[in-house]
């Protein structure tokens, strides 16, 4: 059910088919049942093999306004298991931040949802969650947890959501990791033309507190009772021009900066603008915030405010868009199809003849189709310039296989590091360069939001990234060590290690693993499987050092306890041939430092204990907890 990607050109495609299937029609209906069910906090209805579930729209105000109502909480805030798929990020990002009132309300009625979930999948194909205002938010939530739960059972059942005049949910952090989980078609959210609950939650929540309990307070009633004109008339004139005036102001501001900036919250899923004359479908976040600040433009407080109610009216109209959709026809003919497509969408945004906003609306819907490309078409070159530094690695390939063979017998690592000034030598030390400028310039793509969301999840670029790691990063540790940098910044892995390596390691961690890879091993690895090995090595030499010269019983026991357990890790990583036949090699660092280990241990344990117990002293840690 869920629909990818989609640019203004589709837009009339997408509205089309919301409008002729009974989808948008049957879950108006479901909220507004819901909304008149005092006590409930969600309506179920079975139509066919389809279940609609609506989730109530006054219900977090019956219960009372809560003092966080407008505050985001992280997620990691509730559990680990919670929304398990989102809690993974890139270093430097966000973690997923919700809001905290809808996260009350939707924990609050989650064991009843999830008893109920368990007996509805049993019993239907596909799942409609849907909710009005408020509820719209409580439904998102119940969305993503029954998608989450669906993809840990690897479950064919179909979810859509779809929300009338929902506030927005959370932060860029939860909308990007509902791009790179390709969840964001599973959402439809509709928005009149001047409602403004949708828009609410871009202005800081410190800018409208104070009216915030009354409009609130205002809304709930309204649907409750039509006799709501006398309380809209007091609004008019005190809280909702207040408010009105700061969500304009700050749409604004992020309409300027491109959408960019970091607001309360961010758009997720697919934005359906609702007008007299007809819909459109709108997904970029850029352009769904500047589609938000041009139709309010043209509305008024005590407009915005009861537009909030009128989503059955738009829903019954929507059908109609289509029947008169070649009437902007009547003057010159577009020159192409494409011009014709952008005539169209602003004609069913109600927007085709409104100046001054018609010019600025049509360069927001071909920003929407640019930029929606824009990551597909930066991945796609991105995959041809792969192909053209392959040679690189072909090369240092071909000079880890000579030392490997060498009858010096020093290995991959020793060999670069202990390397004289070669014309070979130089060439893998240009190549290594090189093969690092190509790869960071991906996490700065990344970084800038010009790839997909979902791009560290391509098997493509996980196996890459850890090839070039596993080939490349040991000659990083021996250039580090080569320029005894260690001396002056310290060990390489807490600071020397380029932030490139850590990124590619959480994917790595975060792939999913298959049956052949978790089978023993017959014979060594290629390539040693920890990439920081020799970086360990170095710093179990340095500890080994440290010991002949620490006087401080203490101190020495715990240098010999990271000894010993680095001893043990080593052996584990050679027992389980994850190693390449590099360590091994007889003139090794790893070889000669065992044959020193082993034998400064013989001498130690001829003389008398002079060490406490090791369960007395703080254990110096060795090993990175990430590797």
């Amino acid at each position: 059910m869920g629909v990818g990607w989609c640019s203004f050109e589709s837009s009339e495609m997408f509205a089309s088919f919301l409008a002729s299937t009974p989808l948008l029609e049957e879950s108006w209906r479901l909220c507004d049942r819901a909304n008149a069910s005092l006590g409930q906090a969600f309506v179920i209805e079975q139509v066919g093999s389809r279940v609609y579930v609506a989730f109530s729209g006054v219900q977090y105000l019956i219960q009372g306004l809560d003092p966080s109502f407008g505050n985001l909480v992280s997620l990691d805030s509730v559990s680990e298991d919670f929304l398990a798929p989102l809690h993974y990020r890139n270093e430097g990002e966000e973690p997923v931040m919700v809001h905290a009132g809808l996260l009350h309300l939707f924990l609050s009625s989650y064991p009843t949802f999830k008893t109920q979930m368990s007996t509805i999948r049993e019993k239907s194909k596909s799942i409609v969650i849907t909710g009005h205002s408020i509820g719209g938010g409580t439904a998102s939530l119940a969305a993503l947890w029954l998608l989450s739960l669906l993809q840990s059972e690897s479950s064919s059942l179909s979810v859509l959501c779809i929300t009338f005049g929902s506030p927005l949910l959370g932060n860029e952090s939860l909308s990007r990791a509902l791009a790179r989980e390709r969840w964001g078609g599973n959402f439809y959210h509709a928005v009149s033309k001047h409602d403004l609950m949708p828009r609410l939650l871009f202005a800081p929540l410190a800018s409208i507190t104070s009216q915030l309990h009354c409009l609130l307070q205002f809304w709930h009633l309204s649907m409750q009772s039509p006799q709501y004109r006398q309380l809209a008339d007091q609004l008019n004139s005190g809280v909702a021009p207040q408010i009105f005036d700061n969500v304009l102001a700050y749409l604004g501001w992020l309409t300027q900066a491109g959408g960019s900036l970091k607001s309360l919250c961010s758009p997720f899923g697919n934005f359906f603008f609702c007008s007299e004359e007809g819909a459109i479908c709108v997904e970029n976040a850029a352009s769904v915030i500047k589609m938000m600040h041009l139709m309010l433009v043209t509305s008024s407080p005590i407009c915005s405010i009861e537009d909030h109610l009128k989503y059955g009216d738009y829903v019954g109209k929507i059908s109609l868009q289509f029947l008169n959709k070649t009437n902007f026809m009547q003057g010159d003919l577009p020159k192409s199809s494409y011009e014709a497509g952008v005539a169209l969408a602003l004609q069913s945004a109600g927007m085709l003849n409104q100046e001054p906003i018609a010019s600025p609306a049509k360069d927001c819907l071909k920003m929407a189709r640019q930029m929606g490309l824009t990551p597909s078409l930066n991945c796609a070159k991105l995959a041809i310039k792969l192909s053209k530094i392959n040679p690189y690695r072909a090369e240092i390939e071909w000079y880890k296989a000579c030392c490997d063979s060498s009858d010096d017998q020093l290995g991959y690592y020793d060999s670069f590091k202990l390397r004289r000034a070669s014309k070979r030598d130089s060439k893998v030390n240009m190549n290594r360069h090189k093969l690092a400028q190509f790869w960071d310039h991906v996490i700065r793509m990344l970084d800038n939001n010009q790839l997909p969301h979902d791009f560290h999840r391509h098997r493509k670029w996980v196996n890459g990234s850890q090839f070039y790691m596993l080939l490349v990063e040991p000659l990083d540790i021996a250039e580090y060590y080569r320029t005894r940098k260690h001396h002056v910044k310290g060990h390489y892995i807490d600071h020397g290690r380029e932030r490139r390596y850590k990124i590619f390691d959480s994917w790595w961690k975060n792939r999913k693993v298959t049956d052949e890879e978790n089978s023993q091993r017959s014979r060594f690895a290629s390539a040693t499987q920890d990439t920081c090995f020799w970086a360990k090595v170095e710093q179990a030499r340095d500890r080994l050092d440290n010991v002949r010269s620490e006087h401080d019983p203490r101190k020495r026991a715990a240098l010999w306890d990271s000894i010993d357990r680095f001893e043990m890790y080593a052996r584990g990583l050679v027992e389980r041939k994850e190693v390449s036949i590099d360590v091994l090699a007889k003139n090794s660092s790893y070889t000669l430092w065992t044959e020193d280990y082993k034998r400064l241990k013989s001498q130690m344990r001829q003389l008398p204990p002079p060490f406490p117990s090791l369960m007395d002293v703080e254990v110096v840690p060795f090993l990175d907890d990430n590797k």
